[in-house]
C-alpha cells in the first residue's frame, strides 16, 4: 500500500510562521514574481469571504477589500519542509517528496513496526506536527492515496481498500486530476464534473479531445493499472551544511553582499562535515526587509569545491535579489560522493563517455528531483497493448 501525507497551503502556512496573528485574518499569498497575477493559497477567513486560490489579484481585492497579501517566502518554505521530512525520516518512514506539502511513502515495514496501517499513519501525522494540520490517505496507487488525503480531515487518515477504490473515486471532483485549468473548464462545459463521469467516457474519445494528458487523467479517474505504479523510493537525506550571516542594518550594496558571500563560502568549504566531498547543488537565500525571502538554487555542471568556480556560478545570483537584505544564507543542498577523479594513462574505449553520461544524469536528478531520471523496462513485450509492454521506472545512479 502507498500512503500520502498532505498539508494544504503549505507555502502560506510557512510564510505565516513568523506572523501567526495574520492566520486569523483574511490573507492570501502574493503571486510568484514574473508570473501571472494569480494569488496563492488563502486562509480560512479569506475563503469564508469568497476569496479562492487562483483568483486574479484585482478580483480578490474587489471581493474582500480587507484582504492581507503575504509576500512569498521560499526560504522559509524550504527550511520548514525539510524539517517535516527529517521528522518523518526520524520516525522510520522512507519518504519521497513530490513538492512542499506533499509526501508519499510505502506502508510496508512500518506496519510491522507500529502494529498496523492505522497506527503507522497516526505516527506519521504526529511526526509531521499537529500545527500544520496534516491529513493522510492510503491506497493501492499514488493517485488513490492522494485523493484519500485530499478528503481527509486535519489530523485524520482515510484508508481505501482495493475493492472500494472505484466507488470512492466516482463522486470526487475533477480538480484532483493533473490537468491545466483550461481543461477543467472544457470538461465542465461538456457536463463532466466528477471523476466517475470522466471514467465512464470512451478512452479513445477522451484522448482525441484532450490529448495524452487527457488519456492519463481518464486512466487515473477509472482506476488505471496498479502494476504500472512505480514503487515509492525514499529520498537520500540532504546534507545539513549551511552558513548564515545577519546584518545589523539592512544591506542593499552589491559589494557588501559579495564580500559577505565570500566569507560564507569560505566557512562552508571549511566545515569538517563535508569530508572533502565536492558540492553538486548549492542554494543562496536572503531574508528581506519586508518580511519575505528570496532563494535561488544552482546545480553545478560538474561537482566542485573550488572557491573560484563556486563564486563564478553563484555570484551573479546576488544581482537578482529584489530588495535590502537582513540575512544572507548559503547552503550545500547536495554533495557528490567522490572526493577526486582517478586518471588513467590509457582509458578503456567508451569508459570516459559512460562516466560523463552518469555524471550528467546525476546533475539532472539533483536539479529536478529523484524521480526525473527514468529507464524503460520491458515487462510484457508480447502484449498487443502498447501501454502494457514496458514500464517507466526511476533509474538507480
Amino acid at each position: 500500500m502507498i500512503a500520502c501525507l498532505l498539508i494544504p497551503g503549505f507555502a502560506l502556512r510557512a510564510a505565516l510562521r513568523s506572523r501567526p496573528r495574520l492566520a486569523l485574518l483574511p490573507a492570501a499569498l502574493t503571486p510568484e514574481p514574473g508570473k501571472e497575477a494569480l494569488i496563492g493559497p488563502v486562509t480560512a477567513a479569506a475563503e469564508a469571504a469568497g476569496v479562492q486560490a487562483g483568483m486574479r489579484m484585482g478580483e480578490a481585492l474587489a471581493t474582500c477589500p480587507e484582504l492581507v497579501l503575504i509576500e512569498q517566502d521560499p526560504a522559509a518554505v524550504e527550511q520548514e519542509w525539510e524539517g517535516v521530512l527529517r521528522r518523518l525520516e526520524g520516525a522510520g518512514f522512507a519518504v519521497e517528496s513530490t513538492e512542499p506539502g506533499l509526501v508519499t511513502f510505502q506502508t510496508d515495514g512500518v506496519e510491522r513496526l507500529y502494529g498496523g496501517v492505522e497506527a503507522a499513519l497516526a505516527k506519521a501525522l504526529a511526526a509531521a506536527g499537529s500545527a500544520w494540520d496534516p491529513r493522510a490517505g492510503v491506497g493501492a496507487r499514488r493517485f488513490v492515496a492522494l485523493a484519500a488525503a485530499s478528503v481527509a480531515r486535519p489530523g485524520q487518515a482515510v484508508i481505501v481498500e482495493g475493492k472500494e477504490e472505484q466507488g470512492f473515486l466516482e463522486p470526487l471532483p475533477l480538480s484532483l486530476l493533473p490537468l491545466p485549468s483550461n481543461r477543467y473548464a472544457e470538461l465542465e462545459g461538456l457536463g463532466v464534473r466528477r471523476l466517475g463521469e470522466l471514467a465512464s467516457l470512451p478512452g479513445g474519445a477522451v484522448e482525441e479531445r484532450l490529448g495524452p494528458e487527457g488519456k492519463r487523467a481518464w486512466s487515473l479517474a477509472g482506476g488505471g493499472r496498479q502494476d504500472a505504479q512505480p514503487r515509492v523510493r525514499g529520498r537520500s537525506p540532504a546534507a545539513e551544511l549551511a552558513e548564515a550571516l545577519s546584518f545589523p542594518e539592512a544591506v542593499a550594496n552589491e559589494l557588501t553582499l559579495r564580500r559577505a558571500f565570500g566569507a560564507l563560502l569560505d566557512r562552508l568549504l571549511a566545515r569538517p562535515e563535508r569530508a572533502g566531498r565536492p558540492l553538486r547543488k548549492v542554494a543562496v537565500s536572503v531574508r528581506l526587509v519586508g518580511g519575505g525571502s528570496w532563494r535561488r538554487a544552482t546545480t553545478l555542471r560538474e561537482a566542485t569545491a573550488e572557491r573560484g568556480r563556486l563564486r563564478a556560478a553563484l555570484g551573479p545570483k546576488l544581482l537578482e535579489i529584489p530588495g535590502p537584505v537582513l540575512e544572507l544564507r548559503l547552503e550545500a543542498v547536495e554533495l557528490a560522493d567522490h572526493v577526486g577523479q582517478q586518471l588513467a594513462l590509457v582509458p578503456p574505449e567508451g569508459e570516459e563517455m559512460d562516466g560523463r553520461l552518469s555524471e550528467g544524469l546525476r546533475q539532472v536528478r539533483a536539479s529536478t528531483g529523484s524521480g526525473s531520471v527514468c529507464a524503460v523496462v520491458e515487462v510484457a513485450p508480447w502484449s498487443r497493448i502498447p501501454e502494457t509492454r514496458a514500464l517507466v521506472v526511476p533509474r538507480d545512479m
